[in-house]
């Protein structure tokens, strides 16, 4: 069993871990990605947001979707829509293709928003997603808040 983690504790800037925890993905009824091979991002006060690795993706579950966001700590971010078993969320992954220097582990690597997928699991628990509308952090019983992203916490 693994140790539950405070957010709290997390560092700033944040901190690249890999991971060997299970992570699956259905969207559409369809299973679109299954790895043990994963990174957390660490950051004060978001749950952890995982990076998997692009070639771990169902073939055609990632197509290049519009728009760009980007990060004080990790750089430029490029989105894709996600597609699987018929159904397609627009814009609901994100990656970094230059990632900027600390975090060029995440070239290769995409994070998903968990609540736009039909499930997301770590280790076989059901993930909730960060609150929030922006942040794509991955709740489960190993970690705890308050976690950034609620109405009233953009501040924080």
């Amino acid at each position: 069993m693994r140790t539950v983690e405070s957010v709290w504790d997390y560092p700033r800037p944040p901190r690249v871990e890999a991971s060997d925890e299970h992570v699956r993905i259905v969207l559409g009824g369809e299973v679109i990605v299954e790895t043990r091979e994963a990174l957390r991002v660490l950051e004060t006060s978001h749950p952890p947001t995982y990076y998997l690795p692009r070639e771990a993706f169902r073939e055609g579950a990632l197509a290049p979707g519009g728009g760009a966001s980007a990060c004080e700590w990790k750089g430029a971010a490029s989105y894709f829509d996600v597609t699987g078993g018929g159904t397609t969320e627009p814009r609901a992954a994100w990656h970094y293709p230059s990632p900027l220097p600390g975090f060029e582990s995440l070239a290769g690597h995409v994070a998903v928003y968990a609540g736009r997928m039909d499930l997301v699991e770590v280790d076989g628990e059901r993930v909730e997603p960060q609150p929030g509308r922006f942040y794509g952090g991955w709740i489960t019983s190993r970690v705890r808040g308050p976690f950034k992203g609620a109405p009233g916490t953009m501040g924080w």
